[in-house]
């Protein structure tokens, strides 16, 4: 069935037209009792209880029909001339996953990396980042784990796209949009537990205040072990949200979060003989000193939003973000190869100051009209931001004499000599740093006909970076002006059938993928610049689901090599060129099997040297040439489901000197579902069913991560 909105409403739902923020709020405020199927152009929503989603989503089941993502304005993803895969919530519930980065291992083209154990890090069409990371189309660079208690849905958009995101972004980007007040009542409590120590328990309470007031609260702790020896952790966050109905056509939204997240830092394990060593004996076992090892972040995170729909037609949608982490780690870790004898490996250990305090204020316009019988929707808008943090090292030293490392024996590789942390004056750094960022940007997409589309738009940037050494008060400066071009075209001879071909770039500055220490020789360095050339199809083979392919080729310019007559500072010849292919499925193949995944190729090549160890050929670290990942749940019956996970790793190297070799391997996951009453259900997670000994990711060639065993969880789901 079909419903039909009343006309004052339907100007509200016109993609492209007004603010989806805005649409969501007036029709929770007018039609908060729908549970029938929603038409929004060729959008269908067939989910009883189906509501609009923040930032413009519709979403049914584990497809995501629609974002504002990609382009800032409301757009299906079929008419997106670029690949995203989306994880909505039901998809993260189902899969139960501790951690951002573990479930994104179904996302095609994208590979988890360990993050020095104290942070989100991934790999996306082999470009490896820690920054880049967005809330609502906003920079949280910050280095630190991310928790999932708050978001709705988490969208990986691959390629560079610098028009929308700004700097960075080479391989793509990962956008999580928060859970909002929409006027719902929300009542819903998930709790859960499991092996290791696992306890967690999250909550959910929405309503209204009034007609033109809603309120929602989202919180969340957990006390947990891990699999590792010493591994644990403990996490809670809290997050208040309102919207305020100002009028018909004005619509703020605002939020605050506090998170705080503490843990035990672990590097992994080192390598012998060009693999990892003994790990199949050595899943739990930790290299270096227990005592010593800690991360911490407690981060403040507050966002108005507001929403305005001019007289003219114009759009507005504004947003303004302060956020402040105070966040810290210390570890000890493997600092070299286990010797050949196999008595011998070195612990090294620093401690690292990265607090940062970010201001964001983003600013878009959109309007559409009609030039004949082309449909234009005009997109302009500026963003400012500063951010300013410190980047503070110390080196951690070891006995009385206070050298650098200490040698343990690697079947017994724990050490408790005594530590001390000094700023060693050289290699450490130790300096205040800030950023001032200003941009401009505009993008047409432009509907020729019903078959044939194009998008187009320009950014341009100012970036004005200064990091101060504070022990000799020397700064250093540096101003950058680049310009990101995006163009795309849409094909479609069918109305659920699209082909595209885009181009996009993006830039990332000297100062790096974490602004911090700044050096004379960086000072001088250009910009790496990525360049993306992408074709791709996408087919809805009925409402309910879509498969996916795209090829692309994508160059990396501008990586630094040493230069050797000339300590501390660089040639500029450095290049990375990767080539690849993926395919994604998400979404229901019958009413009674739902499959997320997909297989991903992927050639990520040095193609000019970046070190006297990283060469021309050398495939980049932690890149499988083959991935394949899909996640399938069947509905037995009305009250009982099953839910079956396949990875599938080709091998890699530890790093991009391809000395390590880590094996591929294949795991399977399981989950259970029984829904016990119309508001209660209960599941039961099994990750790694078949205890493979395995290695599941790597910082370098001598701190590898191995993979859990099997592993079991249970959770209670409950909405009242």
């Amino acid at each position: 069935m079909r419903r039909t909105f009343k006309p004052q409403l339907f100007g509200l739902l016109l993609t492209g037209t007004v603010s989806t923020t805005t649409a969501q709020a007036q029709v929770a405020a007018a039609t908060a009792d729908i549970a029938e199927a929603v038409t929004l152009d060729q959008l269908t929503v067939e989910s009883a209880g189906q509501r609009p989603e923040p930032q413009g989503g519709v979403t049914v089941g584990y497809l995501t029909k629609q974002t504002r993502s990609a382009t800032k304005t409301n757009t299906p993803v079929l008419d997106i001339p670029q690949s995203i895969t989306v994880v909505p919530r039901e998809q993260f519930l189902d899969q139960n996953y501790q951690n951002l980065t573990e479930q994104l291992r179904f996302v095609p083209g994208l590979i988890p990396a360990q993050g020095e154990s104290n942070r989100d890090q991934v790999l996306i069409r082999g470009q490896n980042t820690s920054a880049d990371f967005y809330v609502n189309g906003i920079r949280d660079d910050v280095q630190y784990f991310r928790d999932l208690y708050n978001i709705q849905r988490i969208e990986v958009l691959k390629g560079p796209d610098s028009l929308i995101f700004g700097r960075g972004g080479g391989g793509g980007v990962i956008n999580r949009v928060l859970k909002e007040a929409d006027g719902y009542r929300v009542r819903e409590i998930v709790a859960g537990g499991g092996q290791f120590g696992d306890k967690r328990v999250a909550v959910d309470v929405g309503d209204r205040i009034s007609d033109s007031v809603f309120f929602r609260l989202n919180g969340v702790f957990e006390d947990s072990g891990t699999y590792r020896q010493f591994g644990d952790l403990t996490r809670y966050g809290v997050n208040p949200t309102a919207t305020i109905l100002i009028g018909p056509q004005t619509t703020l939204k605002l939020s605050y979060e506090y998170f705080h997240d503490d843990r035990f830092p672990d590097r992994g394990i080192p390598s012998q003989f060009g693999r990892p060593y003994r790990y199949r004996d050595n899943i739990r076992t930790f290299f270096g000193n227990p005592n010593v090892n800690f991360t911490k972040v407690d981060a403040n995170i507050a966002t108005a939003q507001l929403d305005h729909q001019f007289d003219s037609g114009v759009a507005m949608h504004s947003q303004l973000r302060f956020a402040d982490y105070d966040r810290y780690y210390v570890n000890t870790l493997p600092g070299s190869a286990v010797n050949a004898a196999g008595t011998a490996v070195t612990i090294t250990g620093y401690r690292n100051d990265t607090p940062r305090t970010n201001y964001f204020s983003q600013n878009d316009f959109t309007y559409t009209f009609l030039t004949g019988a082309i449909k234009h929707t005009l997109l302009g808008g500026f963003e400012l931001g500063y951010q300013e943090g410190l980047a503070y090292r110390q080196s951690l030293f070891f006995g009385n004499s206070l050298a650098s490392s200490v040698v343990v024996n690697p079947l017994n590789p724990l050490t408790f000599a005594p530590t001390f942390l000094r700023n060693n004056g050289t290699t450490d750094s130790n300096a205040r740093y800030s950023l001032g960022l200003a941009a401009v940007y505009a993008q047409d997409q432009v509907d020729i006909t019903d078959w044939l589309q194009l998008v187009g738009g320009l950014r341009y940037d100012h970036f004005d970076f200064a990091s101060t050494d504070r022990r000799t008060l020397l700064t250093n400066t540096r101003v950058d002006d680049p310009i990101s071009p995006r163009a795309g075209l849409v094909v479609k001879p069918l109305p659920n059938l699209a082909l595209y071909a885009s181009y996009s770039v993006s830039y990332l500055p000297s100062s790096g993928d974490q602004i911090g220490n700044f050096t004379p020789g960086l000072v001088i360095a250009k910009p790496e610049q990525f360049e993306n050339t992408e074709v791709g199809i996408k087919y809805d083979v009925n409402p309910r689901f879509q498969v996916t392919a795209a090829a692309y080729n994508l160059d990396r310019y501008n990586q630094r090599l040493a230069d050797p007559n000339n300590p501390g500072f660089f040639i500029l010849s450095g290049k990375t060129n990767t080539q690849g292919f993926e395919i994604g499925a998400n979404g229901y193949v019958t009413d009674w099997w739902q499959i997320a995944g997909g297989y991903a190729f992927t050639d990520a090549r040095i193609a000019s040297a970046t070190s006297a160890t990283i060469v021309a050929g050398n495939t980049v670290g932690l890149v499988p040439f083959n991935a394949f990942t899909l996640w399938n749940k069947f509905d037995v019956t009305r009250e009982f489901a099953v839910g079956i996970g396949i990875l599938n790793y080709a091998h890699t190297f530890a790093a991009s000197d391809d000395t390590v070799r880590l094996p591929g391997y294949t795991r399977i996951d399981l989950g259970f579902f029984y829904q016990i009453s119309e508001s209660v259900r209960a599941q039961v997670n099994i990750e790694n069913l078949f205890d493979r000994r395995y290695i599941a990711t790597a910082d370098n060639n001598n701190n590898i991560t191995t993979g859990a065993p099997r592993t079991i969880r249970a959770q209670i789901i409950a909405r009242f």
